[in-house]
C-alpha cells in the first residue's frame, strides 16, 4: 500500500522552494513517515523550525507548527513543551541556526535534558544567504566569507551535545532514507533531550564552489567523510580523523527528564501555598 503523504503535508505550500537535489526533502519524507509508523495524532506534534533552508520545515508539515526567530528554536521550544508536557515537540534548525547565532540555546537544551527532539540540518553551509562560513565548515572549503579557504576549527554537533549533557545523541544522513526513519523514531521514544546530527547535501553554495558540481558529487563526499560507529571504533586514530562516525552515540535513559523535575517544583509550591492558607486560618480563628 503506497503511503499517503497528503496526510501530513501542507500542499497548498507546494511545490517547496528547496532547490532541485536538495535533501532537505528527504528528511521531510522520513519524518512522516517516522510519525506514521509511531501513529502519533497530528495534533499531538508541535514542529518549530528557525530561520534558513531548514525553516522552511515547518511551513509543509500540517502539524502544530511555529516558525521562530533566527537561532530560537530551542527557546521557543523548550517554552511550548513546559506549558505542554505531553506533546511531542520537534525543533528543526540549520548547521549555522542550531550552532552559531542559536549555539547558546542548544547548549542550554541539552544541558536541562528537556524533552525536545532536535533535528539539526547539517550542510555544512550557511545555504539560504549564499555560502557563508557555518560551524560545520570543513577546513579549506570556499566560501563567500572566506574565500581563500576557510581557516575556522569545526564543530562536532554531537561531540557538543554529549558533552553539553544532552541523553540521545545521534549522527545519519540523509542518503539512508530508511536509517534516518528509524533514527527519528528512536529519538522520539526517548524521554530527555535527543540531538540528532543529520548530514545533508547544498550541491549549489557548497558543492559547485567547492568542485563538487552535481547533486551526486556531494553526496559521495557526505558518504566518504562517515562510518557506521561500529566500524569508526575499528578504525586507528589516524584513520577516525575527518571521519564522522554515524548512529546512535549516546543514550541514557536514566538521566532526570527536566519537564519531570519542574512538575516536581510546581508540586512542593502547591503544597506550600496550601499549608500557608491553612495556617492563616488557624491564626484567625
Amino acid at each position: 500500500m503506497a503511503f499517503n503523504y497528503d496526510k501530513y503535508l501542507r500542499l497548498e505550500k507546494m511545490p517547496t522552494l528547496w532547490c532541485w537535489g536538495c535533501g532537505d526533502g528527504v528528511i521531510l519524507k522520513a519524518f512522516v513517515r517516522a510519525v506514521e509508523k509511531m501513529g502519533i495524532p497530528q495534533d499531538d506534534i508541535c514542529v518549530v523550525s528557525g530561520i534558513g533552508c531548514s525553516g522552511r520545515f515547518s511551513s509543509y508539515v500540517d502539524f502544530n507548527t511555529v516558525h521562530t526567530t533566527h537561532g530560537r528554536t530551542v527557546a521557543y521550544a523548550t517554552g511550548i513543551k513546559l506549558a505542554c508536557p505531553t506533546k511531542h515537540v520537534i525543533c528543526v534548525a540549520g548547521d549555522g541556526d542550531a550552532l552559531a547565532i542559536g549555539g547558546n540555546h542548544t547548549i542550554h537544551g541539552c544541558r536541562r535534558n528537556i524533552d525536545i527532539t532536535m533535528i539539526i540540518i547539517n550542510n555544512f553551509i550557511y545555504g539560504l544567504t549564499n555560502s557563508q562560513t557555518s560551524p560545520t565548515t570543513p577546513k579549506g572549503m570556499w566560501t563567500v566569507s572566506q574565500k581563500s579557504g576557510n581557516i575556522d576549527p569545526t564543530f562536532d554537533t554531537c561531540d557538543l551535545a554529549i558533552a553539553a549533557g544532552a541523553s540521545f545523541v545521534a549522527r545519519e544522513s540523509m542518503l539512508d532514507p530508511k536509517k534516518l526513519e528509524k533514527i527519528f523514531i528512536k529519538a522520539m521514544e526517548h524521554k530527555g533531550f535527543a540531538c540528532l546530527d543529520i548530514l545533508s547535501n547544498c550541491h549549489i553554495n557548497l558543492g559547485r564552489k567547492n568542485k563538487m558540481v552535481s547533486a551526486m558529487d556531494n553526496l559521495k563526499w557526505i558518504e566518504s567523510i562517515t562510518a557506521p560507529k561500529k566500524k569508526y571504533d575499528a578504525m586507528t586514530p589516524e584513520e577516525q580523523l575527518n571521519i564522522l562516525p554515524t548512529g546512535i552515540l549516546k543514550q541514557d535513559t536514566e538521566a532526570d527528564e527536566y519537564c519531570d523535575m519542574y512538575a516536581e517544583v510546581i508540586k512542593f509550591h502547591q503544597g506550600k501555598r496550601k499549608a500557608i492558607t491553612q495556617d492563616d486560618f488557624a491564626k484567625k480563628i
